[in-house]
């Protein structure tokens, strides 16, 4: 019986996948373009930016946390690789390496004022969000950089796939996902972001170090956010000093639809893959169906209010 439970998918995905089937069930009566292989690779094109930012959210979500840096950040390490690569001349792995340097160095600083100064995770990401914002801007002269090398727009290339031409930067997207969620359910570490966000006192209480915990926990999403300025570039071919003012919201959206928790110590990574997914496929609906942005908008925040509203209703019933 146990082997059984131990095959089935965890029951925090499932609600989250039944939406995303019946998106997708919906949208095909809707458009004859919905179910093709191209547009499919579309959404999964159009997500892998927030997916990847949302891996680093739900991190960071599963200790109780928030980062609204996270969008921001990813703009910031995306400037600092185009004009490092463009204006500095230096080699594309040494500027990519250097963008995700600065990411990861913001997650380093939000991990350290919330362990450190104990300064709460909503404040400290506000105020990082604004300074990564200012960095962007002057650094950039709000210009968009452009002639970026072609290493920096590699992931955004495509490859054949059942007749189909898959972006490399969604299947990295994909690779990430799996990456997380085996080190999650399979590793210690994994399973210390969980039990810090349960009860961290308790957790403290037998060992763990969940100062430590938390720190590792922001850097890593740093990481991630690095990984998304990349394949941010790489997606549009420039560097955008004006992109990731609404990613940190997508990636809330990501994770709260893919049945994380926001009180923390319950979630599935790859739950927020189905979430990023449900926001894509409504979009990309929504779009052919010929409907106006703004009720896309509409619609994504209606389906945050179900899912938090759920997540409070499933705690309460726990009780």
């Amino acid at each position: 019986m146990r082997a059984l439970h131990d095959k089935l998918p965890p029951l925090g995905t499932l609600g989250p996948l039944v939406a995303l089937l019946a998106a997708c069930v919906f949208f095909a009566t809707q458009s004859d373009r919905f179910l093709t292989g191209a547009n499919l690779s579309l959404v999964l094109q159009q997500v892998m930016v927030v997916g990847v930012i949302a891996i680093g959210q739900t991190l960071i979500i599963l200790t109780a946390g928030i980062d609204l840096s996270c969008g921001m950040v990813m703009a910031l390490g995306g400037i600092v690789m185009s004009k490092f690569a463009t204006e500095l001349g230096l080699p594309p792995a040494l500027a990519i390496a250097c963008g995700i340097a600065v990411t990861t160095l913001f997650g380093l600083i939000n991990g350290l004022l919330v362990t450190r100064i104990k300064l709460p995770p909503f404040i400290v990401t506000l105020g990082t969000l604004n300074i990564a914002f200012a960095i962007t801007q002057l650094y950039s002269n709000s210009q968009t950089v452009t002639e970026l090398p072609p290493a920096l727009t590699a992931l955004g290339n495509t490859f054949t796939f059942a007749g189909t031409e898959v972006a490399w930067g969604a299947l990295l997207m994909l690779a990430l996902f799996g990456l997380a969620w085996f080190v999650l359910r399979e590793t210690a570490a994994g399973r210390h972001v969980y039990a810090v966000g349960n009860n961290a006192e308790a957790t403290r209480l037998v060992g763990i170090p969940t100062q430590r915990v938390l720190l590792g926990v922001y850097v890593i999403a740093g990481l991630f956010y690095g990984i998304a300025s990349l394949l941010s570039v790489a997606r549009t071919g420039v560097g955008d000093p004006n992109a990731g003012q609404t990613e940190n919201l997508d990636a809330i959206t990501a994770v709260v639809l893919g049945g994380t928790s926001l009180f923390g110590g319950r979630g599935v990574v790859l739950g927020t893959l189905v979430g990023a997914l449900i926001v894509g496929v409504f979009r990309n609906g929504l779009t052919l169906m010929g409907v106006s942005s703004i009720y896309q908008v509409l619609v994504t925040g209606v389906l945050v209010i179900l899912a938090v509203a759920a997540d409070q209703l499933s705690r309460k019933g726990a009780r």
